[in-house]
């Protein structure tokens, strides 16, 4: 197997897919490297998602990877445990290898953590969900059920209303919440409801039971939360430079995805919490892009400095 490339993709979800697909079309050996463990893999399908709607991902994932097949991108399966750069290269570790490249493209994602909540994790991504607009139109109308676990959580409490009048807010961890705010969850008819869950648990009906420490139980259909997340970056070289935002340090990029080190860059949540599929996907092709612009100018530079 090749052992040199002249970019290398750490991540084969819809950002590193799209930003081999631009690289591979603009004659660039590629070579992604994933570990199979997608962030959205526990949803049985993609919403929102202009074109695909309600396609599964990993179905996303296998179209990709068809539709690569006419480029000079290769495929490798596996964690890379660590990434070093100098000026002139960059090199992934994994196992006993190491592949070499002239540019990285940092695409992994993110890790949700969840509350530890006994019986909440079984749902995850089926019944307990993190945005209303992914998958709030697949529970419209339904007893709903948000469960706080920051300071913002009340205005995901607000947001999921627009999808049901049947809205209940478990707040502890976001107390105490202003008078304000809770005028403004009561005014469209949220229930709040301050005491911490203890379980989540499956009523005959099928119905998700919440039960909180004052022993209390509430039935919902669906649960919405916000996860602590935390971005997969730790292979890369510790001296990149983060920035902090509420949900902790990200990678620095510029506009054009570039890391502070000039020859790693990355996409999708790994910098970016926010990102959606459709996001992911915008600025995987616009890196991919990016960094072929990159190469060119170097390829540009060398020719000169032959001629000379």
């Amino acid at each position: 197997m090749n052992t040199e490339y002249d970019a290398i993709i750490v991540g084969a979800g819809p950002a590193g897919l799209s930003a081999a697909h631009m690289l591979g079309r603009a004659r660039r050996s590629v070579l992604v490297i994933d570990g199979g463990e997608p962030r959205n893999r526990f949803a049985s399908a993609m919403h929102g998602v202009l074109g695909i709607d309600n396609l599964p991902p990993a179905e996303l994932r296998s179209r990709g990877r068809a539709e690569l097949e006419p480029y000079d991108v290769t495929f490798l399966d596996g964690q890379v445990d660590r990434v070093t750069a100098s000026d002139d290269e960059v090199t992934a570790h994994l196992d006993e290898r190491a592949f070499t490249a002239r540019a990285l493209v940092a695409a992994t994602g993110v890790i949700d953590a969840l509350p530890d909540i006994p019986g909440l994790a079984e749902h995850w991504g089926t019944r307990v969900l993190h945005c209303p607009y992914c998958h709030g139109w697949e529970v419209r109308g339904q007893r709903l059920a948000v469960i706080a676990t920051g300071t913002m959580s009340p205005f995901q409490a607000q947001l999921v209303r627009q999808w049901s009048d049947r809205i209940t807010a478990f707040t502890a961890a976001a107390e105490p919440i202003d008078a304000e705010t809770a005028q403004r969850l009561r005014a469209r008819g949220t229930t709040i409801i301050p005491s911490p869950i203890t379980s989540v648990t499956v009523a005959p009906d099928d119905a998700l039971l919440l039960r909180t420490s004052d022993g209390d139980t509430t039935p919902a259909d669906a649960i919405f939360l916000g996860t602590a997340l935390h971005p997969r970056d730790e292979f890369l070289p510790g001296d990149l430079v983060r920035v902090d935002t509420d949900h902790g340090p990200v990678l620095r990029t510029d506009p054009s995805g570039r890391t502070s080190h000039p020859r790693i860059w990355a996409a999708g949540n790994i910098t970016n919490l926010a990102a959606n599929v459709p996001m992911s996907m915008g600025a995987g092709s616009a890196i991919g892009g990016a960094v072929n612009a990159a190469l060119m100018q170097e390829d540009t530079r060398r020719a000169i400095a032959e001629m000379r």
